[in-house]
Formats: C-alpha cells, structure tokens, sequence
C-alpha cells in the first residue's frame, strides 16, 4: 500500500502532540492523514479516548493505518477489540506504534485512567509494528518487547532514541518516516 490509499490516523499521547512533534509534521505532510483530536489531553479518560479512536476510524472512507505515539498506543490497543466488529471489521490495515509506555511508569501518574493500565490479552487483529526505544524514560526496551509479544506485533529496535519525541530530537524523525513507508509497502 502506498500512503495515498489509505486514511492515516495520527494518534497522539498524553498531553497531545506539539507543533514540533514528528506526529504533527506527518499530519501535515501527508495529505491523507488526520489528528485524532481528544476532548482532554491532560486527565485522559480510557472510554473517551477509545471511542474517539473508532469513530475516527469510522469516518475513514478508505482502509485505516494507525500511527499512535505514547499514551495513544494504549487508546488504540484498547480500541482494538471494537475496531475488529461491526461496520469497521477489517478496516485497519496497521498499526505504527511508537514508544508505548509501560503500566508501571503510568501507574505512578495521578491523572490517568487506571483501565489504561490494563490491556487486552488478545493479539492485535491487523498487522503492526512497536518500535521502541532503548533509553525511553517511559518503558524499559524489556517491556516493549514484552508488549510487542503480547500484541502479536513485530518489535523495531530504535536504539537510544529516548521518548521518540520532539524532547529526544525527533522533530522530523527521517528515519521513522522511512520505516513507516517500508510499513505500508508490506500490507
């Protein structure tokens, strides 16, 4: 698949995705993605962010690729299981998951959700990706590989990239642009 066959749905984490953020370049790069917009990007709900997601997924007239960064890559493994029934089963063509943090570092946020904190044990029904990072201050690589597994997704290794954010030096993130075309050439 080439990015102009699909709706590329940019999920963004806790506190959304400043105007530096590679997700807010790729937004306004690519022209067939969209900002999944959430009501509150300080005291995320579980339920709010997760029906957000699908219907975004929704109004996507085209087959959907997910690109979730942080806390979005929790909303939109939680929005799986509603994603695979109804009108959008098979809709999603993959997940691009970006620096997932782990339920012991978001455990010690006040403002978050516990259900966040729980993840269904299923795989993931449409292919995708978690490329993380060796040095993320959110979740061990250990971790990632641990969530990976359990997603039935492949790991991507990005060696000491920290959060994979704007704060880590990726504004642009080249490299991550390369690695989500490689993504979409396989689906």
């Amino acid at each position: 698949m080439r990015a102009s066959e699909v709706g590329i749905l940019v999920i963004p984490g806790l506190g959304g995705s400043g105007p530096d953020h590679w997700q807010s370049r790729w937004n306004a790069k690519l022209p067939t993605a969209r900002r999944v917009d959430q009501a509150d990007w300080e005291t995320p709900g579980l339920a709010a962010w997760r029906d957000r997601i699908v219907e975004e997924v929704a109004r996507e007239a085209r087959p959907v690729v997910l690109v979730a960064h942080s806390l979005g890559v929790l909303a939109a493994v939680h929005a799986a299981p509603l994603l695979a029934k109804g009108e959008s089963r098979g809709k999603i063509k993959g997940g691009f998951l970006v620096a997932p943090p782990s339920a012991k570092v978001l455990a010690g946020l006040d403002a978050l959700d516990p259900p966040f904190l729980t993840l269904p044990g299923e795989p993931l029904p449409f292919p995708s990706l978690v490329i993380a990072s060796r040095n993320d201050p959110f979740a061990s690589l250990a971790e990632s590989e641990a969530l990976a597994r359990t997603l039935g997704a492949d790991l991507i290794d990005a060696g000491f990239s920290g959060h994979i954010n704007s704060e880590s030096g990726h504004g642009p993130w080249p490299e991550g642009v390369m690695r989500f075309a490689g993504f979409l050439k396989t689906l």
